[in-house]
């Protein structure tokens, strides 16, 4: 059935990771705020659900239906600029890949980004997409407004003068309080970042790592199981008419291209076609590539392309408990006997106020841990869920886990607010799907 707005589907939709797929009963891909309004009146005539969705780059199911996917690539661009304030106003389905051609020209930059620059600006900051930066805080915190269709197909906007009390929620709300259809964010005068690359000994790094963490602008390191090697980034905020030279197209393509993806992709497959030689594998890679330094602008040194599929899953913990849950983490890897190929990434992030927020009230840190996606990730994952749950362990909203409602409810100060404001919202469940169902209750 077409109607010109829904669509049946050809396909079923599939996350980027190939880990979940669905069959919704129609696709839209609406053009303008007032189509999504269309959509969300035609799904409710016809009974359906309605679930936005954007690059797909959420490990998880959160935007898996059987109802009517919106795809809101198409609302996309940069609709206003407030040079004085260092605002500006995206389309939900802006690419994060998009920004620096559309914030640059006006001198803009975000605070802070992760590593991937896939994702839409509404399905980052949803699902808690957050970067690295003991002051600095997920991409959701950098929100001062926004716009939504609401599930009775009102338009509600969240700003400090419209309905301010509702930001801490919206900012972060998994895509249950409505479809987000405008962005506004708080910028930052565009910058330059002094990037060290650099690899270092597991115990040194993990003794020094708050200090470090603390210290530095932003900090991470990446562990390699089966080593005792890890790979530090550190990475120093510059003015942006600092004298400064680039990596170089070659070196930059050797490293981030050839090492990073491309090796990585052929050490993956071998791995998992004969686990046994991981180990050597990875000890050959901490050997080989990750020690440089160069200085860039911020968003080509935040980011870096991601060509090798993968599964993820991340969680977030008190600060001081990272290098302790590592080293469990390590122990739990050797003990299994497992052949893990993939580094487990460590980040921080500031506090934030958004109340579903992984950081939210309490400085954090992260550990992710990947497995190639032709290999079974579910052992691996749901040891390191049960051990970090231990610590606290709050999981990324958009990365697999296994926690729901109940164990969630206890996590977060906020979340019986939370669920409170989307039974005001979407009392009927208009954007209820089994994710939501599960982490949210019905």
């Amino acid at each position: 059935m077409d109607d010109g707005l829904l669509v049946d589907p050809v396909t079923p939709w599939r996350n980027w990771s190939r880990a979940e797929s669905s069959t919704p009963a129609y696709r839209a891909r609406p053009t303008s705020i007032d189509e999504v309004v269309a959509v969300v009146a035609a799904a409710r005539e016809r009974g359906l659900t309605v679930k936005a969705v954007g690059a797909g780059h959420s490990f998880t199911d959160i935007a898996a239906t059987i109802g009517v996917l919106v795809d809101v690539g198409a609302i996309d661009g940069l609709l206003h600029v407030d040079a004085e304030r260092h605002r500006a106003t995206l389309g939900a389905g802006t690419n994060l890949y998009q920004l620096p051609a559309l914030l640059d020209p006006h001198g803009l930059a975000l605070e802070n980004m992760g590593d991937i620059d896939r994702q839409t600006i509404a399905g980052a900051t949803s699902t808690g997409t957050h970067g690295t930066g003991a002051r600095f805080r997920g991409l959701a915190a950098q929100i001062v407004g926004m716009l939504l269709v609401t599930a009775d197909g009102r338009l509600l906007r969240i700003d400090e003068e419209h309905n301010p009390e509702l930001l801490p929620a919206a900012r972060l709300g998994l895509g249950a309080l409505g479809i987000v259809v405008e962005v506004t964010l708080q910028c930052v005068p565009s910058f330059l970042l002094r990037a060290v690359e650099h690899p270092e000994a597991f115990d040194a790094v993990l003794d020094t790592f708050e200090q470090r963490a603390v210290e530095a602008d932003h900090f991470e390191f990446y562990y390699w199981p089966h080593t005792d090697v890890v790979m530090t980034r550190t990475n120093t905020r510059l003015p942006a008419d600092a004298a400064h030279k680039g990596p170089g197209a070659v070196s930059n393509w050797v490293e981030e291209r050839l090492m990073q993806n491309g090796a990585l992709g052929v050490k993956s497959a071998l791995g998992s076609v004969i686990p046994r030689w991981t180990p050597a594998i990875n000890r050959f890679a901490t050997r080989v590539y990750g020690d440089r330094e160069f200085t860039d602008v911020s968003y080509d040194v935040f980011t870096s392309p991601r060509t090798v599929r993968f599964r993820e899953s991340e969680y977030a913990l008190p600060r001081p408990a990272i290098a302790q849950a590592l080293r469990d983490i390590r122990g739990l890897i050797d003990r299994q006997g497992w052949r893990i190929g993939f580094p487990i990434e460590v980040r921080v992030a500031a506090p934030d106020d958004n109340w579903l927020s992984t950081a939210y009230q309490r400085e954090s840190g992260y550990i992710a841990i990947h497995q190639y996606w032709r290999e079974d990730h579910l052992p691996y994952f749901r040891a390191v869920d049960k051990l970090l749950r231990s610590y606290d362990g709050r999981p990324h909203w958009g990365k697999i886990h296994f926690q729901d409602a109940a164990e969630l409810s206890g996590r977060y100060p906020r979340f019986a607010d939370f669920r409170a404001l989307r039974d005001r919202l979407d009392p009927d469940r208009v954007f209820a799907n089994p994710y939501l169902d599960r982490v949210l209750g019905k």
